[in-house]
């Protein structure tokens, strides 16, 4: 018998750093959620112990919770949540990581990587992959920038770990890529990895400049790719979230991020388990 599977995944990079309204903004994100309900979760940027764990206390409608520890944060500073059963997950470090004597500093000491993740839903192997990429704190992805050049060996990594994943998992990778929709990065991963954009040609910034930054810093970084396996017709439904500010818990509005969230919605036919 046939039957109709939904799956959502969001991704949002959550800014949950030593600043003093990332209480309130992580307990609001936990509330947000809880209303959207999307089967997963996947977080970067829980910078510090004490943001993991109120996180973990707070997604009660996600109990399941994927992370490597690490010494004063998770492993990546990678959280994904999960409504559904997953396994245990495995993190894989990015050979590159950027200069010691540059902003990357800030890259290294967070460990950059991929979190892998995977369940058994409707029928089907999910692997999900999250991660974030090193930054490129001067905003040139021109192709001989140190920046850019080192975004390409972690995105050829990237690529690379794709490939080694069953070819009849259905594969989401997603998180700040720190890369602009539509460069050369972005359309050379595309092609190595196999995958595709939902939200291919939205040019909408996922990344929301503080004041006093330079425009050019608005670009669409944030993203979920997907790699359906050949014998599954997926149909996808992407959109931005958290665009506004939100009323906080604890009183006040504010946005919930310097970064603005990715949501896709898969539909496919499956035999019913």
């Amino acid at each position: 018998m046939q039957t109709d599977t939904t799956f959502s995944l969001l991704t949002f990079n959550c800014f949950g750093g030593l600043n003093w309204t990332t209480p309130r903004r992580l307990l609001t994100l936990a509330r947000e959620l809880e209303r959207q309900a999307p089967e997963i979760v996947c977080l970067q940027e829980v910078q510090t112990q004490v943001a993991q764990r109120l996180l973990l206390h707070a997604c009660t409608s996600h109990p399941q919770r994927a992370y490597v520890p690490g010494r004063r944060a998770p492993r990546g500073s990678l959280l994904t949540l999960a409504r559904t059963p997953i396994n245990a997950p495995a993190f894989a470090r990015y050979d590159t990581q950027g200069a010691w004597y540059t902003p990357t500093l800030m890259d290294r000491l967070t460990q950059k990587g991929a979190l892998v993740t995977s369940l058994h839903y409707a029928g089907r192997d999910v692997i999900v992959i999250n991660t974030h990429l090193v930054a490129n704190y001067g905003a040139n992805w021109q192709p001989g920038s140190r920046a850019a050049l080192d975004q390409q060996r972690q995105l050829r990594q990237l690529a690379t770990l794709v490939h080694t994943l069953p070819a009849e998992a259905l594969v989401l990778v997603a998180g700040d890529f720190n890369i602009p929709r539509g460069s050369w990065l972005y359309d050379e991963f595309l092609a190595l990895s196999g995958a595709q954009d939902p939200l291919a040609g939205d040019s909408r910034p996922t990344y929301r400049p503080f004041p006093g930054v330079p425009a050019r810093y608005a670009r669409p970084i944030d993203f979920i790719f997907l790699r359906p396996p050949s014998d599954l017709n997926v149909q996808m439904e992407a959109d931005l979230c958290f665009t506004d500010k939100l009323p906080l818990v604890g009183g006040g509005q504010s946005y919930l991020s310097d970064h603005l969230g990715v949501q896709v919605t898969l539909r496919w036919r499956g035999a019913e388990e």
